[in-house]
């Protein structure tokens, strides 16, 4: 059954992962990516964010520079960008030229979403340093400022940074973005007159909290001359409430196994349906689905507006973990039509 659109909707964007499940490899989990872009591009989407994760089953992403040039070149409408480069894991030179030289050939539409943590454990956190004698100290925000001085040749005169050209030079880097999943985060976006985005789907920090810091606190810059917040929301829609949680179920394991430091790709619903969860996974799991909207498209749309509300979002990422690709598709379809999104790339 169709239900009427809503009458001022929010606009919408799309967080992939990658998701590898036991019936589909990493290889073709990217190739997937591309076409889910194509997919929501049509749709009405605002923006693809591609992340970054390292030896996890089941994510394939973890070159996203690489992919947004992929998915850019698949895409017509949409911004294309990071969800996020975890700064830890690169020289910040690198980061800058590669995207000044995604902004140079799609002019425009790129979006640097950065993250503190490394997107992985600490062993392979480890064998993406630099160094690997001892830990290294803390040094994101050094990292940062390093990042953006490369990125719009504003290194002081005195730097010896300044006499390396971050190339292209006739480009500077797209907008920036703090990804968060605390205080921390809301405050540095804030402090910096920065887009922030917030990971409502795996955090344990209050969203609303975090967005009331990064309104409150916020500092006009050069970058924006007001705040902007986005709100990452894990999603499954289907036809009906009951098609979705049937889906859901791939969801349910896989944050369980998160919990538990297992490692496997995504489980069909029928396998994850057939484990023997104790009370205490099933508690688990309850407590989990409370950071995740699944249903019908009234059901969900509801939900979001309500979290979207409260949060005073600006704009909501919907990352969606389905096991098959075509009923992942059908949810970002079902959820556009709920929302209202036009055929031009934008919330109508």
């Amino acid at each position: 059954m169709s239900i009427e659109p809503c009458a001022m909707p929010l606009a919408l964007s799309v967080l992939d992962l990658s998701p590898v499940t036991t019936a589909t490899p990493p290889s073709q989990a990217l190739r997937n990516s591309i076409d889910l872009a194509a997919h929501v591009d049509k749709l009405g989407y605002t923006r693809y964010w591609l992340a970054e994760h390292h030896n996890l089953a089941s994510v394939a992403a973890s070159s996203p520079a690489i992919m947004i040039g992929q998915v850019a070149a698949a895409t017509r409408r949409m911004r294309i960008g990071s969800g996020g480069v975890m700064l830890p894991n690169h020289a910040p030179l690198t980061v800058a030229e590669n995207f000044r030289t995604l902004e140079a050939l799609f002019p425009g539409r790129i979006d640097l979403g950065i993250g503190r943590a490394p997107g992985t454990d600490q062993l392979t956190a480890a064998a993406l340093r630099r160094r690997m004698d001892k830990p290294e100290d803390d040094d994101f925000i050094e990292r940062l400022h390093e990042l953006i001085a490369f990125g719009t040749d504003a290194f002081p005169e005195t730097h010896p940074f300044r006499r390396v050209a971050a190339m292209p030079t006739d480009v500077v880097l797209p907008p920036v973005w703090i990804l968060g999943s605390s205080s921390y985060g809301a405050h540095l976006a804030a402090a910096m007159g920065l887009g922030y985005s917030f990971a409502h789907h795996f955090a344990s920090f209050p969203a609303a909290e975090a967005m009331r810091i990064y309104r409150d606190s916020f500092r006009p810059s050069a970058w924006m001359d007001r705040p902007y917040a986005i709100l990452g929301v894990s999603v499954v829609v289907a036809e009906t409430d009951e098609a979705a949680e049937y889906l859901a179920a791939t969801v349910d394991l896989a944050w369980l196994r998160i919990m538990r430091g297992e490692r496997a790709p995504l489980a069909s619903p029928e396998a994850a349906l057939a484990i023997p969860y104790t009370e205490a996974d099933r508690a688990q799991m309850r407590r989990t689905r409370d950071r995740h909207a699944v249903g019908s498209p009234g059901t969900v749309r509801a939900r979001l507006e309500e979290l979207a509300h409260a949060c005073q979002a600006d704009e909501l990422i919907i990352t969606t973990t389905i096991f098959d690709h075509e009923a992942r598709k059908r949810s970002y379809a079902l959820l556009a039509e709920a929302f209202g999104l036009d055929q031009a790339g934008a919330a109508g």
